[in-house]
């Protein structure tokens, strides 16, 4: 479903600012995977990310989902194959609007318009319905502006609106950092929940290692641009912390020195 052939990106080329973030990365996930992505800071997690949803071009390399080379294709054409929920709860929903439209957005989204109704009842009966999966009474909430919502609810209905076309792809860019542990653990929980019963494809960065650990069928830890530990299926699902801090200082030759990913 992704494959990615030697991605090389470099920031600021030529420069006293030049920063090497992607070095020659390979990557292959089958359809249906669910990837755990961690790493400390400036290992490439985010360029990697960014890249594949198109915010910048590659220097090198290719991006291909689902048999399509969309190296080069521009971002706003690529969409039709992602979904994404960012770590800022305030991006992926349209603050001023209701739920309800925001969820009619992202229904209607990459179909051709038409000077129609908006919103028909038996949509709100489905987005109803849709809600009440959620666990979180928001069903009942049809019409409040998503700008009102706690951070916890956003980034649930985010998951839902980036989950409602079933995207070949679904990124999530460390969508819990901005929560509290208590919040954090319930959109987790969403978030299996829809990945499953959706059947999504999915890259999720995470800078929490037990979240990375529990979580999907497939880790990978990245390093100055690169994956030096994947593992999957049984092997990581006998995983410990100080398991993965192991594989990683074997690989990298190095400790892994990001305080907050250990901490967690």
């Amino acid at each position: 479903m992704l494959k990615i052939t030697n991605l090389q990106k470099t920031f600021n080329p030529g420069t006293v600012n030049e920063k090497v973030a992607l070095k020659g990365l390979d990557l292959t996930l089958k359809d249906g995977d669910f990837v755990t992505v961690i790493g400390g800071n400036g290992a490439g997690k985010s360029t990697m990310l960014n890249a594949i949803a198109g915010v910048w071009k590659p220097d090198f390399g290719t991006i291909e989902i689902d048999g399509v080379n969309v190296t080069y294709m521009p971002e706003h054409k690529r969409a039709q194959y992602l979904g994404r929920v960012f770590q800022d709860p305030m991006k992926g929903t349209a603050p001023d609007m209701e739920i309800v439209e925001n969820l009619s957005i992202a229904a209607r989204r990459g179909t051709k318009r038409k000077l129609i109704w908006g919103i028909k009842k038996a949509e709100r009966e489905q987005y109803k319905e849709l809600l009440a999966t959620l666990g979180l009474g928001l069903e009942t909430r049809l019409t409040t502006k998503v700008g009102l919502l706690s951070g916890g609810q956003r980034q649930a209905i985010t998951l839902l609106m980036a989950s409602l076309q079933r995207p070949k792809l679904l990124l999530l860019d460390e969508h819990t950092a901005a929560l509290d542990p208590k919040t954090a653990a319930k959109v987790l929980e969403l978030t299996d929940k829809i990945v499953q019963e959706n059947e999504l494809t999915t890259l999720m960065i995470t800078h929490n290692m037990r979240d990375a650990i529990e979580h999907g069928n497939r880790l990978i830890m990245m390093h100055e641009g690169n994956i030096v530990v994947d593992v999957e299926g049984e092997e990581k699902k006998k995983l410990t912390v100080e398991d993965l801090l192991g594989l990683f200082a074997k690989a990298s030759g190095k400790e892994f020195a990001n305080d907050r990913a250990i901490l967690s």
